[in-house]
């Protein structure tokens, strides 16, 4: 019997890269998280290196999440008022010129706390503006019936980038230095910047007129997520999960004190997570989602959680390693079924403030979830804050599962009405 070509193969199991246009930006995300990753692993070594403290560490979320809190309504009614494709440009080149700053100055030996942080408040200001216009611009890029594995692929993009990335910054670091991994993200632009070039996408701009920057349409935004049900109980199981079991600030301490690896050691463990998430990832990409989505996203999560608390028990590298990977596996699963929910039940004109609106969750609560976790390790430790935090996240997520009939009972479109 003869086998149907190889493209045909590939578009009956991964439809989405059947879309050029897709492909291009799926190719180009890949590589630029990629750098992006090594960028945030040697962070934190960077940021440890310099203070040797858990709360300066975990610091690091709150200037992270504060230019998100301020600046992502404004950046998702930007989303839906301008073209999306230019926006994204502006942002990747000001995300590349920020690295390439940060590389010459580290170079140079003027790298400070002050420096990481500020860096670091920048680009999340950037990120407030690009985020809402990527995530509103994918459902442009492929049909409806395509955009679940979409969101797949995604995944499995950011994942491999998480694995790559970190595992690379553990090499340079140790060595070549520090500066190098900075230049390697500076470069790394040049690929998503060439994609968002050469792509045509059919809807660039939001369905209908924009609605405009003032603040009639930021309040539009928020009224359409907190009026649809399973948009609140998704955004708030989400912030609270996360603000609980995250804990990644603290792994550069946890490397070097509890399980006394260095510097490609600690690389390893940060890319743990993201081999598990890039397995679950896979799997997914090529199932159907599940019937009982509601469900599936409260047992990934209580997996989240469980896989944390094993983290903070670990005592050897490979231990630490499994457990981190099986966080990395629940994570995944919640996120891909939870972003393919909200797009779907989203019309086009408010995908990118409903993006915004999300972000102040799913940013705010890893963010500040790390500042808890240095303020709590500071006082009991790094093992107790984040086995502490997972079974946290374990209890947040039975109380949604019993209170939370909108999210517990969701299947195929049900409860995604609004309310009066």
């Amino acid at each position: 019997m003869q086998q149907p070509p190889k493209d045909a193969r590939r578009a009956a199991r991964f439809p989405a890269l059947a879309h050029r246009d897709f492909r291009l930006i799926w190719i180009g995300q890949t590589i630029s998280v990629a750098g992006t990753q090594m960028q945030s692993a040697a962070l934190l070594w960077h940021l440890n290196a310099l203070t040797h403290s858990p709360v300066a560490l975990g610091l690091m979320g709150l200037y992270r999440a504060l230019p998100m809190v301020a600046l992502s309504i404004a950046g998702g009614a930007m989303a839906d008022s301008a073209d999306r494709r230019r926006v994204l440009i502006v942002t990747q080149v000001l995300l590349g010129f920020s690295a390439a700053a940060l590389a010459a100055a580290t170079g140079a030996g003027h790298a400070t706390a002050a420096l990481l942080y500020g860096i670091t408040a920048v680009n999340a200001a950037t990120q407030a503006f690009g985020n809402p216009a990527r995530q509103a611009l994918m459902p442009n890029l492929v049909p409806r019936e395509d955009f679940g594995n979409a969101v797949s692929l995604n995944s499995i993009a950011s994942n491999t980038a998480a694995i790559v990335g970190p595992a690379a910054a553990g090499l340079l670091v140790a060595r070549v230095g520090m500066a190098a991994v900075y230049w390697v993200n500076a470069a790394s632009f040049l690929a998503v910047i060439a994609a968002l070039l050469a792509i045509r996408p059919k809807d660039s701009r939001p369905e209908g007129p924009g609605p405009g920057m003032g603040l009639a349409a930021a309040a539009e935004g928020l009224r359409f997520v907190f009026r649809t049900p399973i948009l609140v109980w998704t955004m708030g199981l989400d912030f609270t999960a996360t603000f609980f079991s995250t804990a990644s600030s603290l792994l550069p301490i946890f490397a070097t004190d509890v399980l006394k690896v260095g510097a490609e050691g600690y690389g390893l463990l940060a890319a743990a997570e993201g081999m598990g998430s890039l397995a679950s990832g896979s799997v997914m990409a090529m199932l159907r989602p599940p019937r009982r989505t509601g469900r599936a996203i409260l047992a990934a999560v209580t997996l989240y959680g469980v896989a944390t608390a094993l983290f903070g028990l670990s005592r050897t590298m490979w231990a630490a390693f499994a457990a981190l990977a099986l966080l990395g596996a629940g994570d995944t699963v919640s996120t891909i079924l939870r972003q393919t929910l909200r797009q779907m039940v989203t019309p086009d004109r408010l995908r990118g403030r409903m993006t915004a609106v999300n972000m102040l969750f799913v940013m705010g609560g890893p963010q500040l979830g790390n500042l808890e976790a240095g303020l709590v390790a500071g006082l009991w430790g790094v093992p107790f804050s984040i086995a502490s935090g997972g079974l946290a996240c374990v209890l947040v997520a039975g109380l949604v599962w019993w209170r939370g009939r909108a999210l517990a009972d969701y299947r195929d479109g049900t409860h995604a009405r609004r309310l009066p």
